[in-house]
């Protein structure tokens, strides 16, 4: 077999600093496409353009991808072109106190409506009081008592002049009103009064009775002529209310006179002015007295609502300040912050509201505009996802209270008008939320019909180094930060291949690359240099190596104490060093983990001991089957496979995952059946078919400057490396100690396509190839397994055979 190492140039791919005409970013102009996602900007754009219901934008991708910012920018684009939304208020309902009325308003007329209505309250006040302190409604007034007290009057008299015929008198005393006989104008006393003749006292007697029943005649008709006498005060009440503020109600009509419901609301208005005036009087304490006895008859309702506070305006939604259609991103969705809140204010230890305490959600203030939720947030939220899709699906707005609606407290509640909605919703979230809820909620698939899928890479070519500098000096400028030459755009360029995995794309995942800008130009700063170079940059990548490595630090101290162990040179006979990756928060790093087989006389079962305490994940148990699977069917598809062999990475304490050791796996499997030793000084990943191909893994250069550097740390003799699938190798970006080893030829890195070159790799014997029998040479490793298992056969055959002899004699 030939021998394949990569080279140095195989290793990292550079960019080259003087493909840039510029020397720092600060010549590039601000770069205003956004740059590798066109997929998601085609449906963005279909989602603001579709005006059909349920044509709202679900933007999924991973965080840091740059879907809010691409979102919002979109929108605020379209929004600034679009017409401003209408202003919302809430105002009293006269009919219903506990059902507000919403009001829909030109964009900032809200603002001065709501000015006049309180402007106009303080002009009613001083309107009424001046027409009931006025020379005319008093002396109306009077006129109207006068009458009342001249009917009372009459009457009385009527009855005093009856008594009068018949020598009696009405008298007035604690006990009511009596008729007394009288003598030459005097009360006879009653001692007298029994002296005078029976018929005399006979005749006063019936008298008396005629004139009692007269009186309880006229006192029940009092109640009737008070009755008549409130009843003639209020119509003059109202009629000098009407006069008072129709001059003032016909102005503000004649302002309004466009506004469709501002009109019937002003009526209503007028109205409730004209039978509540006695509400514009001063306090009790304060009252005057003709103020107090001009509103004595005038009936006070007891309402939710204060007097004077019913006839405020509750302004919403205010648009005033907007140029073009509101772009809203709330950060705190909850179920109130959508759809809004009645708040309650405790009063004499109950709490009450009015329509002066409903509040706004983001629903209301993006209405008629564009609205930009993060998914998760919303469905942390107790109701909120509920309350929102109810919104959309209604298409209008209606403000609940969640203690209402769960019957959790019992109180004096409003029931607002709901108001009509009309906007354009964007969610941002992650793929699997998005997959779940099209799964699982069946109004997803309806509200949310357009998937913006945002990709975390781009192409790597020369006319991406372009776009991408373009790009570093936008963020620089719009950060606040220094130039970059171009060396260090170079760098950054590089590094953002790395960040991708993969030598021909770059990543676009911003939040990583803008925190690099930012570190890149503290250290500058730190550097006294006025503008940023490639070394600044490689400074702020190794600080965010050291602030977040000390885990690793750790597991290579106990690697190198010989705490764990790991071996890096000699050979052994069933061991092989394997190679993962450990993810700390964004911090990822390789380590090696010592692998081992056993193989034993058996029915050829391949014993997964991680699988058997419940340390092994799915994928990695399939993986382990597959390679039982690679066996089988190059060494057993004619015989038995009479083995038994057990796997294990030792020293492992948490649970393992993933088919990337699948091929070492296979080595010291292989290594145990033949008992050739594999090389110590290697170390291997890559996962493999049933065929024996190796296939593509993840975090390879993670995983090779792991074992890099404890063969570092040990001392690097020119026979240490690592075997990684061929199919990686266009992923390689490793670090320059790594490149600076290799190109020593102290450090290999061999790329392989099957496992046949592996196994020659790490035990320097041939894997050999079958001839048309089947049948491998003995000198090779595939020939040594063939020969084994063809012993472990026979002894298999032999302890039957043996077994069933034993049964026969123990039945004769």
């Amino acid at each position: 077999m030939t021998l394949t190492l990569l080279t140095p140039g195989e290793l990292y791919r550079r960019c080259d600093p003087e493909q840039f005409s510029f020397q720092t970013t600060e010549e590039l102009p601000d770069l205003v496409e956004i740059i590798g996602q066109p997929r998601a900007i085609e449906a963005v754009r279909l989602g603001i353009g579709m005006q059909h219901e349920g044509y709202n934008i679900y933007a999924l991708g991973p965080v840091g991808s740059g879907k809010r910012s691409l979102v919002m920018q979109f929108f605020e684009q379209r929004a600034k072109n679009e017409a401003i939304p209408p202003d919302w208020c809430y105002v009293y309902n006269f009919e219903h106190d506990y059902k507000p009325n919403a009001i829909q308003l030109p964009a900032g007329v809200g603002a001065q409506f709501q000015r006049d209505m309180a402007q106009l309250v303080e002009e009613l006040r001083t309107a009424i009081l001046a027409a009931f302190e006025s020379d005319e409604y008093r002396a109306r007034r009077r006129a109207v008592e006068g009458e009342f007290e001249e009917r009372q009057e009459k009457a009385f008299q009527a009855i005093q002049q009856q008594a009068e015929k018949d020598n009696l008198t009405l008298m007035r005393t604690p006990g009511g009103i009596v008729f007394a006989p009288v003598r030459e104008g005097q009360v006879i006393p009653p001692d007298e009064y029994q002296k005078l003749p029976e018929e005399d006292r006979t005749r006063m007697e019936k008298s008396v009775e005629g004139l009692q029943e007269q009186l309880r005649q006229m006192l029940q008709l009092i109640p009737a002529w008070q009755r008549e006498l409130r009843t003639r005060l209020r119509d003059l009440n109202r009629e000098i209310t009407t006069l008072a503020i129709g001059g003032l109600m016909d102005e503000i009509y004649q302002k309004y006179v466009g506004v469709s419901e501002i009109p019937n609301y002003l009526e209503a208005v007028k109205k409730d002015v004209v039978e509540n005036a006695g509400d514009f009087f001063p306090s009790e304490d304060g009252q005057s007295e003709e103020g107090s006895d001009a509103m004595a008859t005038v009936a006070s309702r007891a309402r939710l609502t204060p007097p004077m506070h019913r006839y405020q305006v509750n302004l919403l939604v205010d648009n005033q300040e907007l140029k073009g259609a509101p772009v809203i991103y709330e950060d705190n969705p909850t179920f109130q912050n959508l759809v809004g809140r009645v708040d309650h204010v405790a009063q004499m230890g109950a709490l009450v509201t009015d329509f002066t305490l409903i509040k706004a959600g983001a629903l209301h203030r993006a209405n008629g505009g564009y609205l930009v939720l993060d998914v998760r947030k919303v469905l942390l939220q107790p109701y909120a996802w509920e309350g929102f899709k109810r919104a959309l699906q209604s298409r209008q707005i209606s403000i609940e209270s969640l203690g209402q609606m769960l019957s959790l407290i019992s109180t004096i509640s409003l029931e607002p008008e709901p108001i009509k909605l009309n906007l354009k919703v964007a969610l941002l979230g992650d793929r699997i939320v998005y997959y779940l809820l099209n799964e699982l909620d069946p109004d997803f698939g309806e509200l949310f019909k357009v998937q913006a899928d945002f990709d975390e890479t781009m192409p790597r070519n020369t006319d991406n180094h372009q776009l991408y500098a373009s790009l570093i000096g936008t963020l620089a400028r719009k950060e606040g930060l220094r130039p970059f030459d171009r060396t260090a755009v170079a760098r950054v360029i590089e590094h953002s291949t790395r960040m991708a995995g993969d030598t021909e794309k770059l990543s676009i995942q911003m939040r990583n690359v803008i925190n690099l800008l930012r570190e890149a130009n503290y250290w500058a700063g730190e550097n006294g240099n006025h503008n940023i170079h490639a070394t600044d940059v490689q400074k702020a990548l190794d600080a965010q190596t050291y602030r977040a490595d000390r885990v690793r630090q750790q597991l290579y101290e106990n690697i190198l104490r010989g705490t764990v162990l790991i071996s890096t040179e000699g050979t052994t006979i069933g061991q092989v060093n394997g190679l993962s990756v450990l993810q700390l928060g964004d911090f990822s790093f390789g380590a090696p983990n010592r692998i081992t087989a056993r193989v034993s006389l058996g029915k050829g079962d391949v014993l997964n001991i991680e699988r058997e305490v419940n340390l092994s994940g799915p994928i990695h148990s399939k993986g382990v089957l597959i390679l039982a699977g690679f066996l089988r069917g190059r060494f057993a598809t004619e015989k038995p496979f009479s083995l038994s062999a057990s796997l294990v990475f030792e020293q492992s304490y948490s649970g393992v995952e993933g088919d990337s050791a699948s091929s070492a796996e296979l080595y010291a499997l292989l290594s145990a059946i033949t008992e050739v030793p594999l090389k110590q000084s290697l170390a291997v990943t890559g996962s493999i078919d049933q065929y024996g191909q190796m296939q593509a893994i993840g975090g390879v250069n993670e995983k090779i400057e792991g074992f890099f550097d404890i063969c570092k740390a040990r001392g690097l003799n020119g026979e240490q490396g690592v075997l990684i699938p061929a199919a990686n190798v266009k992923h390689l970006m490793l670090r320059q100690d790594v490149i600076d080893a290799v190109a020593a030829g102290k450090f290999h890195v061999y790329p392989v396509s099957h496992v046949d070159e592996g196994i020659e790799i790490l035990t320097n014997i041939p894997a050999g190839k079958v001839d048309e029998q089947g049948n491998y040479s003995p000198e090779t490793i595939n020939g040594k397994v063939q020969v084994r298992l063809a012993k472990l056969a026979e002894k298999r055959e032999a302890a039957a055979k043996i077994a069933k002899e034993s049964d026969k004699e123990g039945e004769t």
